[in-house]
């Protein structure tokens, strides 16, 4: 470890259990010298194992919160800096859900009452927790905030359903409040773009496990781990990418820019044979 993190204070929005993105986040960030607290849905909170992650990150403080609820947001926001001591330096968004995806409703028929509710949960909670966060002057200079997203957002994935749009919503209020904030307090805000990542949540995408050997297949690097996603995310929460904001950034091993790989093509000719 590196302390990178070191004395920096945070909220992680999202663990659920020991596959969720958010939950390896969390034993990053502690291991590199932060304290935090762990934020979730109170359903997810009874789904998962959020106390064990608590317990484990030197008994950090548990703050449930409907992320479509402003108010509620903003009762993280003002219990983390209470329980902290100051300011949040980093926030971690990873929060998403689709009720169409869940009821396998094809995209074509979507229930718009679900489509909304999918808006809400995965993008617009971004929007309200940022809006909450400058409200309350909450994020400390030079803070920042990151978003986990998925390639969907840029090409088609015809099996992602409605979260392919939530997740293009979001990336677009990266951009557009990441100029705000950036202006207004020097807050960097970003999404990191990850290869499909066997959590609780993608596997769940009809097709995961054909997906997930395919783009293995095609990026150079192979996927990259929920671990190393970790990484990545404890470097964006770090001094070391003050300058880095309102980016889209794709963590994929080289997915997001390889049209065709030697694997692929070794494959499909052998289908031919």
């Amino acid at each position: 470890m590196y302390n990178l993190l070191k004395g920096k204070r945070g909220i992680i929005f999202g663990a659920l259990d020991e596959s969720s993105i958010a939950w390896k986040v969390a034993l990053q960030a502690h291991e590199e010298g932060a304290v935090f607290t762990l934020s979730n849905a109170p359903i997810a909170m009874r789904m998962g194992k959020i106390n064990e992650l608590a317990a484990t990150c030197n008994n950090a403080v548990i703050i449930p919160a409907d992320a479509t609820s402003m108010e509620e947001l903003a009762n993280v926001l003002t219990k983390s800096m209470e329980v902290l001591g100051g300011k949040i330096d980093f926030v971690l968004h990873s929060i998403g859900m689709s009720p169409n995806v869940r009821k396998k409703i094809h995209y074509t028929q979507s229930n718009y009452d679900n489509y909304m509710k999918s808006m809400d949960v995965s993008a617009i909670s971004l929007h309200k927790l940022l809006q909450a966060a400058m409200q309350l002057d909450a994020i400390s200079e030079w803070g920042s905030v990151v978003a986990l997203t998925y390639i969907a957002a840029q090409r088609v994935f015809p099996d992602y359903n409605d979260m392919a749009d939530a997740k293009a919503l979001m990336e677009s209020i990266t951009r557009s409040f990441g100029y705000h904030y950036g202006v207004k307090n020097k807050v960097r805000i970003n999404t990191i773009s990850q290869s499909p990542t066997r959590t609780t949540a993608g596997s769940g995408v009809s097709g995961f496990d054909a997906f997930f050997t395919y783009a293995d297949k095609l990026s150079p690097l192979g996927n990259a781990s929920a671990e190393s996603c970790a990484n990545y995310c404890i470097s964006m929460f770090s001094d070391l990418t003050r300058m880095v904001t309102m980016q889209n950034l794709f963590h994929d091993g080289g997915f997001s820019f390889t049209g065709v790989s030697e694997a692929l093509i070794e494959e499909m000719s052998k289908e031919k044979e």
